[in-house]
């Protein structure tokens, strides 16, 4: 498994594993922005004949008093779920965020009947709940805002 940083050529395999994988699904558009905008932010995963079997998608968010590090989107193939995969893409952009832009933190949405990625946030990668976002998405479901400090003040 090779996790390297995301490129113009891997957004159609990346929203591809995204439509396959995710109910919230964005426009090629969303993928070529923040790529183009924050190019060392975003990674994939490659299987062994190179085909990309994961991604994580983020992008600097400089809306708030803090520009910190936001997840847009992390979405993993069903059959190379549980190999640690997304945990290796989460950090890579962790790492990105705090040593290229030197981000205090990274927030990001999950479901809340999103058990699996809960517990990989919240347990693993040591991100904490913030909020509840009431119909955060499109379908009505709330929303956990989570937070993880990348940079000590």
């Amino acid at each position: 498994m090779n996790i390297r940083e995301a490129t113009l050529d891997d957004l159609i395999p990346m929203q591809n594993c995204n439509l396959h994988n995710l109910p919230e699904n964005y426009m090629l558009k969303l993928y070529m922005y923040q790529a183009l905008t924050w190019p060392q932010l975003s990674y994939v995963a490659e299987d062994e004949r190179g085909r990309v079997v994961g991604y994580v998608l983020a992008k600097l968010d400089e809306s708030s008093e803090e520009p910190h590090g936001h997840i847009t989107s992390l979405a993993v193939m069903r059959t190379y779920r549980r190999l640690g995969i997304a945990e290796k893409l989460m950090i890579q952009s962790q790492n990105a965020m705090r040593d290229v832009f030197q981000c205090k933190y990274c927030s990001l949405h999950v479901r809340k009947s999103n058990r699996a990625a809960l517990q990989l946030y919240r347990d693993s990668l040591q991100f904490s709940i913030q909020d509840i976002e009431k119909g955060y998405y499109a379908d009505g479901e709330d929303a956990y805002a989570c937070r993880k400090t990348l940079l000590q003040s």
